[in-house]
């Protein structure tokens, strides 16, 4: 099986990187007219390499000063790097600059070229190579091989760069995280439409995917897959991969978004991070504006230094569970300091934690230093909580993912978002899943607001879920909330009723006032026979009284008036008898039966027709499938769900 590398040329202005490519590779990636006027590469160039069992992709960038973030743009997803230094000028400010971009993106291994040999003599040229030597140690080129070479007719020391190249360790591929395309470029191809190209970060697209392009939200499918000019099904993670891209003008398109598939992936605007300032950068103050490259995008961010120092987890196992910082507390950072910071963007941009970036001042532009993403969508820290942050970014950064549900608080991470931050161990509530810690808070929550509401309520049988959940718990979702519900009745703290809720171990107890009360409202509901006593006036009285008698069943509502239960039942059994007798009940049936007048009658008929024994068939009634007298749905209204 043939493996992939993608190898990006690094250097200073003229010292023969694209000479050097077209030598191996027989291809011209001057392409644009106003580079092969000026000699020089204004945009990035690409091609490829096949050797024996290896495809080499070149990204062949820009080493003009000007045009260092569209080198930076460039390196991002390399593998690998052929650092060219010519041997008539050795290394140059841009050499060193381009050797700390791509320290700072984690490229680890490459091949260092020595290029126009043929122009110097011997003297010459073991200077220059004492001058790489000096300039690469202690990076991650300190130990690569330094080939000698020169793009002649014929060329000399290709073999050699070719063996060394071919010899390079085969990169790992993120094929199982999400697709995303950061797009390099974007152009119109006849007969085609719109193609964007760029480096594969992870996943793979195929032809006829649905596909949305960020941070815009534009969606597309592709309608075709090319890499590196081949016609494919599929393009995978690693690949310099062109798609065609339907319904969207090239015009709306720009180097910085990213293709991705349609689901989690969202663009933000605030990112905590890892970072390391160069040691020949000056400082870099706390609230500064800086430029943030990522990808293949720019932005301009704001900087909010949470801790300066000591950064490694300080525990005593070594566990990240109990991880700790040394902060020095500081306005800037100077020479070659690490720190974690919060980058807070001007406009959104799309990241996942673990994306290297890139840090340049704002003017004059130059490199200040770069990192890792630890959060990708993170909090906004203040100033007060930066001593918490740091703790929790130095524990994130040691490899605790649980930080992210920490972070995520009572609005949890979905699904989708804990699988592209490898999060686990968390509990499901409703849409989200929480921290268990969160989750255990929130349980307590709810039980003391149950408490307390049966302390201000101690008449009535349980809380209106409902209501608990507007007054108590107003930020969860209805289905949160109900989770939270039905896992605390599980472990035995709750007992649902319908829909109301109260502790396990509540009971109402009545206290002597309160049972003559209940015993006087009782017999005056008797003595009021069918016709009741006015609920409002009552409710407004002894509200809570009348909610325990309407609970425990001893009292029905019936429109805007309280019956006793038993009165009520009797009611049933001699409309049952009469129906059963006559066929049905008319009006006049119903007033001969009761003596009532129709103010009271028409609330009962209805009430009988809502507590499942009768049925109306215009103006008349009769008994209701399976009814029954004493198995009657004898509801109160103060039992329905608010």
């Amino acid at each position: 099986m043939m493996s992939s590398l993608i190898i990006g040329t690094a250097g200073h202005i003229d010292h023969g990187k694209t000479s050097l490519i077209r030598a191996l590779t027989g291809h011209d990636l001057d392409r644009l007219p106003e580079e092969r006027a000026r000699g020089i590469t204004i945009a990035l160039g690409f091609t490829h390499l096949e050797l024996p069992g290896r495809r080499l992709s070149f990204v062949d960038v820009p080493g003009h000063e000007a045009l260092v973030r569209t080198m930076i743009s460039g390196a991002s997803g390399l593998d690998a790097a052929l650092l060219c230094v010519s041997a008539p000028d050795g290394v140059m400010p841009q050499t060193r600059e381009h050797l700390s971009i791509l320290g700072l993106l984690d490229v680890r291994c490459g091949v260092i070229a020595i290029t126009k040999v043929d122009a110097v003599d011997e003297e010459l040229l073991e200077l220059a190579q004492l001058d790489v030597e000096e300039a690469v140690a202690g990076t991650f080129l300190e130990d690569a091989p330094v080939i000698c070479t020169a793009a002649t007719d014929p060329p000399q020391g290709l073999d050699a760069l070719r063996e060394a190249l071919c010899a390079l360790p085969v990169a790992d591929r993120d094929a199982a995280g999400p697709f995303r395309l950061p797009i390099d470029r974007a152009f119109i191809r006849r007969g085609f439409g719109t193609v964007v190209t760029g480096t594969l970060r992870g996943g793979s697209v195929r032809d006829g995917d649905e596909v949305r392009i960020l941070p815009l939200g534009l969606r597309s499918r592709v309608r075709g897959v090319q890499v590196h000019g081949e016609k494919v099904r599929e393009a995978t993670a690693g690949t310099r991969t062109a798609i065609n891209l339907a319904g969207v003008e090239r015009d709306d398109l720009a180097r910085g978004m990213v293709v991705v598939h349609p689901g989690a992936l969202e663009p933000a605007s605030i990112l905590d991070v890892r970072y390391r300032h160069l040691s020949s950068a000056p400082p870099l103050p706390h609230g500064g504006r800086v430029r943030l490259l990522i990808g293949t995008s720019e932005v301009m961010a704001v900087v909010s230094l949470i801790a300066v120092g000591d950064l490694t987890p300080d525990t005593a196992d070594g566990s990240p569970d109990e991880a700790g910082v040394t902060i020095t507390d500081a306005d800037e950072l100077t020479s070659g300091e690490a720190a974690f910071l919060q980058l807070r963007t001007d406009t959104p941009i799309l990241a996942l934690a673990g994306d290297r970036f890139i840090v340049r001042r704002e003017s004059p532009v130059t490199t200040l230093g770069g990192g890792t993403v630890l959060d990708p969508w993170a909090p906004r820290v203040r100033r007060r909580d930066h001593a918490r942050a740091a703790e929790a970014l130095a524990r994130l950064d040691a490899g605790d993912r649980r930080v992210y549900l920490e972070r995520a608080g009572d609005r949890g991470l979905s699904p989708e978002r804990a699988a592209l931050l490898n999060v686990t161990g968390g509990c499901m509530l409703g849409e989200a899943l929480r921290h268990p810690d969160r989750l255990a808070q929130l349980e307590e929550t709810l039980v003391g607001a149950l408490a307390e509401w049966h302390r201000g309520h101690p008449l009535a049988s349980g809380a209106p879920r409902r209501e608990l959940h507007r007054a108590r718990l107003p930020h969860l979702s209805e289905r949160a909330f109900d989770d939270l519900v039905a896992g605390l009745a599980r472990s035995g703290r709750l007992v649902l009723t319908g829909p109301r809720v109260r502790t396990a171990d509540f009971r109402i107890q009545l206290d002597a006032a309160q049972r003559e009360r209940r015993d006087d409202l009782i017999a005056r509901c008797a003595a009021a026979g069918l016709e009741g006593v006015p609920a409002s006036g009552e409710l407004s009285t002894r509200g809570d009284l009348v909610t325990y008698l309407l609970d425990r069943g001893t009292l029905i509502r019936v429109g805007a008036r309280l019956v006793r239960a038993d009165a009520l039942v009797g009611l049933q059994r001699k409309v049952a008898a009469l129906i059963r007798s006559e066929g049905g009940l008319r009006p006049a049936d119903f007033k001969q039966l009761t003596g009532l007048s129709r103010k009271f009658a028409i609330p009962l008929l209805e009430w009988l027709d809502a507590s499942g024994l009768t049925i109306r068939r215009g103006d008349c009634r009769i008994l209701a499938p399976g009814a029954s007298p004493g198995i009657m749905r004898l509801q109160n209204p103060s039992k329905r769900a608010p």
